[in-house]
């Protein structure tokens, strides 16, 4: 039985891929860094904002590392401001899912600050149970943000669904001992698959309309 859906963040409630990709490219141009940044992003997305500063200069310290994630998650925040969007039909679903009683929680490798930005703008009137990048654990395909969101809402992972748009994400599930259902929004389905994915969308409105939550 389902008792619980987890939610990740980017690029799974809130439409921020592509600014977080213009992000990283003035952030490396910024550094004189001339890098392949899709091919930086297809590694790291899912992953925490240290570990993917490491990806990128090395073994600096966690204190170093931290500095540049502020500068990048500045940057991309400044970027999307402006162009704001929900992956299309979130609130709608996720209104739906209250409704119908099942526990609802988030799990992302974003911190604090860009938690905090997507809620404010998404004005969904609540703040969700929600696992950072930013809390000392490790980042996605780890299982250990789903597995800490799970523990919160009290809920076995066996008993929830993970909604993810990144194949680490889609591979953080299954660790986790979670279904997932794959978010096409910024990969490919061929990138999302495996055997404990229950279905791969566009985007919230194909769940509604195939009336995904009254099959659970």
């Amino acid at each position: 039985m389902v008792q619980a859906l987890i939610f990740d963040m980017d690029g799974t409630m809130i439409d921020s891929m592509p600014s977080h990709q213009r992000s990283w490219v003035e952030f490396t141009r910024r550094r004189g860094l001339a890098i392949d940044v899709a091919d930086l992003m297809r590694r790291t997305t899912g992953r925490t904002g240290v570990e993917c500063m490491r990806e990128l200069f090395g073994d600096i310290s966690r204190e170093q590392a931290q500095a540049h994630v502020d500068e990048k998650e500045a940057v991309y925040r400044e970027l999307f401001a402006p162009v704001f969007s929900e992956v299309a039909g979130f609130k709608s679903f996720l209104g739906a899912a209250q409704q119908r009683g099942l526990a609802v929680g988030v799990g992302t490798a974003g911190d604090r600050h860009n938690q905090a930005f997507a809620y404010q703008h998404l004005a969904l009137g609540q703040t969700l149970p929600t696992v950072g990048g930013d809390e000392g654990l490790p980042g996605k395909p780890e299982p250990a943000i789903f597995l800490e969101v799970a523990r919160r809402l009290g809920v076995a992972p066996e008993h929830c669904i993970v909604f993810e748009d990144a194949p680490l994400g889609i591979e953080a599930a299954r660790r986790a001992g979670m279904r997932a259902v794959a978010i096409c929004s910024s990969h490919p389905a061929d990138e999302l698959g495996g055997p404990h994915v229950l279905a791969q969308v566009p985007d919230f409105h194909a769940l509604i309309t195939s009336r995904f939550l009254e099959t659970l």
